[in-house]
């Protein structure tokens, strides 16, 4: 069978989705910082100059990496809220979602070097920072509409539960990541579900 030949417009698609794919493994394994555009070029099978024809810079890069996992996360939170839900299924949703995300998560290393370099990097802390107001913003939206759905009055305002809920997921995927024989799988999702069950919920876990 003859290979289909792709468009302009598709192979530039596939490269770019190439270099992001390349990056994101490097990202994970070296570190944003000691990772060169070299690295990732090659690491795609393209040349320096493919990169930039995609990227202005690494930084760029990397923000559209941020991005891409954003919107999976989003589209994961998005099912809990489809179809004619009874408030038990639609608990039922959240608690399995918010408590299998610290395995699901693969991205969670990339987060963790942006924070390190919004730190560090003041031009790169702008565009992060609007970033990480747009998850919040998101996540405020969704527990507020969860809240409605469900019928159950919220204990603190949308926005402070959903930083800490933001908080408190990274800290539990911290400690299962790099302490996975003392913090546990099952440990990770005790805390996660009766946070949910006792704060969210409004019930005992």
């Amino acid at each position: 069978m003859k290979r289909q030949r792709l468009t302009r417009e598709q192979s530039k698609d596939q490269t770019r989705l190439r270099l992001l794919d390349a990056a994101q493994a490097i990202f994970m394994k070296k570190g944003f910082v000691a990772a060169s555009v070299e690295d990732i070029a090659g690491a795609a099978g393209y040349t320096r100059g493919a990169f930039y024809s995609n990227f202005r810079s690494k930084n760029e890069l990397f923000l559209e990496l941020l991005r891409r996992d954003h919107e999976a996360m989003q589209a994961g939170l998005q099912t809990i809220f489809e179809n004619a839900a009874t408030r038990e299924e639609m608990e039922e949703r959240v608690l399995r979602y918010y408590s299998n995300l610290h395995r699901e998560n693969k991205c969670f290393l990339l987060w963790v070097e942006a924070k390190l370099l919004a730190v560090r990097d003041g031009r790169f802390r702008i565009r992060f920072n609007a970033f990480l107001h747009e998850k919040l913003e998101q996540l405020s939206a969704y527990i507020r509409e969860f809240s409605t759905r469900v019928g159950t009055p919220l204990p603190l305002p949308a926005e402070t539960l959903a930083m800490g809920l933001m908080g408190l997921c990274d800290g539990v995927q911290f400690f299962y990541t790099v302490d996975p024989q003392n913090v546990s799988s099952e440990m990770a999702e005790t805390v996660l579900a009766g946070f949910f069950a006792r704060v969210v919920f409004g019930r005992d876990p």
